[in-house]
């Protein structure tokens, strides 16, 4: 009599056991009946905190704008955005807090190509997607990490369009400044093959060292090149400082500059005056135009959620990297895993009003858009 009760005893003891390990491993996931929690690490102080903070402020007037609208599945999106400092080994502490601590669903925005480079072995052991790198390096592309996916072109792709550009117009005397890091390492190789396609190279090459601006090196290196152009595959400081001291040099060369650098920023650093005629890859839409719906729906969101953000190419890339995270979480359904997100990914393409992202076959690279842009009168960046 009493084995009879035990056994039942026992099934109902072990399927409250699993319905609370379902419910536990869902709250693990960063899951609730109410919310998502999504992770972030970019630098949000020090010399490119100017970088994150926008990228920041994207994402949340994106999230702000959906969660009134009733969130996702009925769900409210949280960013938890930790800073980094633009310094590796913070990002790696930060993605093991993001994941084990704080319980985070899934990771995004990340920033830096050697600070992604040293996560991906935590998003291996986890299963944890990271959504949206800022990075274009193609070490991050291939081979293809599962657990990763790009929404911005590669640096390769950045570095095809510059140097077609240059060589369309009669320039074949070609200097590199570099970032000596994974970013610059990788927009440097993207440079060399892309004048290697056109049987040219660098006529000269020089470095100037992560979260630096001691540029006086690769100063006197290229004022003795006579580049007709430098291609710089470095942030704004760096930049800033090495225009200057070249000029000062004598130097004149034509100046081009990757999409990290951050052309607004690159604008309030050097001055208006100074910034002229630098031209910029680009590889999110025009911030400022009104020719896509992308970017008037981002216009529109900035000014309702977050009046006293400027709009800039950082921002709208926060802004269509939150536009990616929705549109998978809303096709993963009402009971989203990680494993569904990566499928809802792979399960494209994604039409963001003129700003296309799909991920294909052998590929997580979910776009090749660039444009180039140029700096011209009073700071104004044209496209």
């Amino acid at each position: 009599m009493l084995g009879q009760f035990i056994k039942p005893m026992r099934i109902g003891m072990l399927a409250l056991a699993t319905a609370l390990a379902a419910t536990a491993a869902s709250a693990a996931d960063g899951v609730t009946d109410t919310t998502v929690l999504l992770g972030m690490s970019a630098p949000l102080s020090g010399p490119a905190g100017t970088y994150g903070r926008q990228l920041k402020e994207g994402i949340e007037a994106c999230f702000q704008k959906v969660n009134a609208a009733g969130g996702v599945h009925g769900r409210q999106l949280k960013l938890l955005a930790v800073d980094d400092g633009y310094e590796v080994d913070n990002t790696v502490a930060n993605a093991k807090r993001l994941i084990e601590s704080d319980k985070a669903f899934a990771l995004m925005s990340f920033y830096g190509t050697s600070a992604t480079a040293a996560v991906l072995p935590i998003l291996s052991a986890t299963g944890v997607p990271l959504v949206g790198t800022i990075s274009g390096a193609e070490g991050l592309r291939q081979p293809v990490h599962p657990q990763t996916f790009h929404l911005r072109a590669s640096y390769g792709d950045e570095t095809a369009a510059i140097v077609k550009n240059l060589i369309t117009v009669g320039v074949k005397r070609v200097a590199v400044f570099y970032q000596d890091d994974g970013f610059g390492l990788a927009g440097l190789k993207g440079v060399k093959d892309a004048l290697a396609a056109h049987k040219l190279e660098p006529v000269a090459v020089a470095s100037v060292p992560r979260n630096s601006t001691d540029v006086a090196a690769a100063v006197a290196v290229m004022a003795k090149a006579d580049a007709q152009a430098v291609v710089m595959v470095t942030l704004s400081r760096p930049t800033v400082e090495f225009i200057r001291q070249l000029h000062r040099a004598k130097a004149n060369p034509f100046f081009v500059a990757l999409s990290p650098v951050g052309t607004d920023q690159l604008v309030a650093e050097l001055g208006p005056d100074e910034a002229r005629g630098i031209q910029v890859a680009q590889v999110i839409p025009y911030p400022w135009g009104d020719k896509l719906e992308i970017v008037r729906e981002y216009k529109r969101a900035i000014a309702a959620y977050s009046p006293n953000a400027p709009l800039s190419y950082y921002s709208l890339e926060g802004y269509l990297n939150a536009k990616l995270m929705i549109a998978a979480l809303e096709r993963t359904g009402p009971q989203p895993s990680r494993k569904g997100l990566v499928a809802a990914l792979r399960n494209g393409p994604f039409d963001f009003g003129g700003y296309r992202v799909h991920y294909t076959t052998g590929s997580n690279s979910g776009s090749s858009y660039v444009e180039i842009s140029v700096i011209g009168q009073n700071g104004r960046i044209m496209n």
